[in-house]
């Protein structure tokens, strides 16, 4: 930690873990100068804060490299092609990220760290991985791109035994040192590609997360470019492969059998044998890919050497965040599902499959994506579709080609009450023994502040739908 004292460092970012790592720095020693593009009052009253520990900020300008910086640490958030980061390589200045700062302030005797990366179910898989910890009796928290700030984690004066890490693609390419004891990488779809400028580059970022990795690298035996990125990282010898799969498992797999889920990478003698783990039943809610998350999540505490009850008790314990394919209510025989944390086609059609009949409720800002893969795999099931948001028109023109016979209502309006009109045209459409599912497939700023305000209003339109039924009855 000394090794920051007195060093003149650049802090990128006035958001969450930009404010952590500038306040840790300050009080480390290091001169911090923290520069935001923004000028606003939420920019000036975090600055002033800021100021009275040390810290200068220069606000309005997210361009210019301060002089005489020596290093950089971004927030996530920052495109590599930023100007300020293309000042930093003229001059020499290593750039590195507020996860990459973390690892270097955790010192060698710091906990390690259980890593989780994917294009969906990271947050659940690393919340299900931080109960099943605590359910061993271990000080554990969920940190990363959740939670408490790494920095402040790791700067904890009570020691924590070992961390349950989310870790994006933006965190990870800022991430050279990082060494996990463990890592899962849950599934790879194309997302967040105007940042990477590639798929391969985004893949590759999300790579690093099995570089140096001590146990096991776990991965997706139904996602074949997880095990590929396994294949081609640098790990320490003797790190195993260890897959996951809703079927029964192959050796060195975890996986389903009969509803049970089962181990058969970590037991005395895997070719023979299978250690039961927790049954279906036991997570919340059991659709598929709910259940790969928690097979992802109990290989990342078995390669810890978590036991079997601990599996199984963390995932009773655990209950999913808001907005994450959570049933709202019944309604005329019809479940009102929110899942609005599905912002991209690959959640979507994770959503879609665990129901087989759906009036699906999508739309929103489709941040380049494409929805005739989706749409084919889903026509089966729909029912229905109520569109909403800036692009539903690109959804409405991959139904029409790939499920042409369900009824579509597009709705052209942005106003509070939009949702709640999305919700009574779906409930018009559905029939007893369907799933009114809004899974949008899109991102949520073309018409909210983010996913939870969009969901809350959906749940919000399902509650007073549900009380109008009830006073119908009761007249």
């Amino acid at each position: 930690m000394s090794t920051f004292a007195g060093r003149r460092i650049t802090v990128a970012g006035l958001g969450v873990s930009g404010v952590s790592a500038a306040r840790a720095l300050a009080r480390l020693g290091a001169h911090v100068t923290v520069v935001d593009g923004g000028d606003g009052e939420r920019q000036r009253t975090l600055a002033a804060g800021l100021a009275g520990e040390g810290v200068a900020a220069v606000l309005g300008d997210g361009r210019t490299l301060p002089a005489r910086t020596e290093l950089v640490v971004t927030s996530p958030g920052w495109r590599p092609d930023s100007p300020l980061f293309a000042a930093a390589g003229a001059a020499g200045v290593e750039v590195i990220g507020d996860v990459e700062l973390a690892w270097r302030l955790r010192g060698a005797g710091g906990p390690p760290w259980l890593a989780v990366t994917g294009t969906n179910g990271k947050t659940t898989t690393v919340r299900m991985l931080a109960a099943i910890l605590t359910a061993a009796g271990l000080r554990t928290a969920a940190v990363g791109n959740i939670g408490t700030p790494l920095v402040d984690v790791v700067l904890d004066e009570r020691p924590y035994d070992v961390l349950a890490v989310e870790l994006s693609s933006y965190q990870l390419h800022w991430a050279p040192s990082l060494r996990a004891h463990s890592a899962a990488v849950l599934n790879l779809a194309p997302d967040h590609l105007d940042w990477h400028g590639s798929m391969e580059s985004y893949a590759a970022d999300k790579g690093r997360i099995y570089e140096g990795n001590r146990v096991a690298c776990v991965y997706n035996a139904a996602d074949p470019a997880t095990e590929t990125l396994v294949r081609e990282a640098d790990v320490t010898e003797g790190c195993r492969a260890v897959g996951f799969t809703l079927g029964p498992p192959a050796l060195s797999q975890l996986g389903v059998v009969d509803g049970v889920l089962v181990d058969r990478a970590f037991v005395p003698d895997r070719r023979t044998h299978a250690q039961e783990l927790a049954e279906i039943g036991d997570i919340d809610p059991p659709a598929p890919h709910n259940v790969a998350n928690a097979l992802a999540a109990a290989a990342l505490a078995r390669a810890y050497g978590v036991p079997p009850a601990a599996v199984r008790d963390g995932l009773r314990a655990f209950r999913p965040d808001a907005h994450r394919i959570q049933h709202v209510a019944d309604v005329a025989g019809v479940a009102f599902v929110d899942d609005s944390k599905a912002t991209n086609t690959h959640a979507a059609e994770a959503s879609l499959a665990a129901y087989p009949s759906v009036v699906w409720i999508a739309g929103g800002l489709a941040k380049g994506a494409t929805f005739d893969d989706l749409v084919r795999r889903a026509a089966p099931r729909l029912r229905g579709a109520v569109l909403i948001g800036a692009d539903r028109a690109l959804v409405a023109e991959a139904l029409a080609r790939h499920a042409p016979d369900v009824p579509v209502v597009a709705l052209d309006r942005t106003d509070t009450g939009a949702m709640a009109a999305a919700v009574a045209e779906a409930a018009g459409l559905a029939r007893a023994g369907d799933t009114v599912l809004m899974a949008p497939a899109c991102a949520s700023m073309d018409m909210f502040t983010n996913y939870n305000e969009r969901g809350d209003a959906f749940a919000a339109a399902v509650r007073e739908l549900a009380g109008h039924g009830r006073a119908e009855n009761e007249q």
